[in-house]
């Protein structure tokens, strides 16, 4: 079902951001990825994406200022948050900010692709 979507997968952990790419790719999904949310805007800036798996808890920059960053420059695209830091707060915070939807690690993969089709099919 992934219709040539465009997946940026941006987390600081190499070993899920790798399982998760490698995944979404057997899907059909065309994936970037990136280790940061420093390196996640400037990949932004060169190519475009139908949906962002955000990770919030990153160095540097963290997901809610790339989300803030996504729903000013790019409001079509799509995000789902991702984190280990599964709270309402985080929640409703990214919510505020325009994410579509919020996943709690570690994640079921059926679920996440699953949550992943509805997000993306939803207009």
């Amino acid at each position: 079902m992934a219709q040539n979507f465009t997946v940026l997968v941006v987390d600081d952990e190499d070993a899920l951001r790798s399982v998760l790419s490698t995944e979404l790719i057997s899907e059909g999904y065309t994936v970037d990825t990136a280790p940061d949310g420093d390196d996640a805007i400037t990949i932004l800036q060169q190519k475009t994406f139908d949906l962002v798996l955000l990770d919030i808890k990153m160095p540097r920059v963290d997901g809610f200022e790339v989300l803030r960053f996504i729903k000013q420059r790019y409001p079509t695209t799509k995000v789902i948050m991702l984190t280990g830091f599964a709270d309402l707060k985080n929640a409703i915070e990214s919510k505020k900010l325009g994410a579509e939807d919020f996943v709690s690690k570690p994640y079921d993969l059926v679920d996440l692709l699953t949550t992943i089709e509805r997000v993306l099919s939803a207009e």
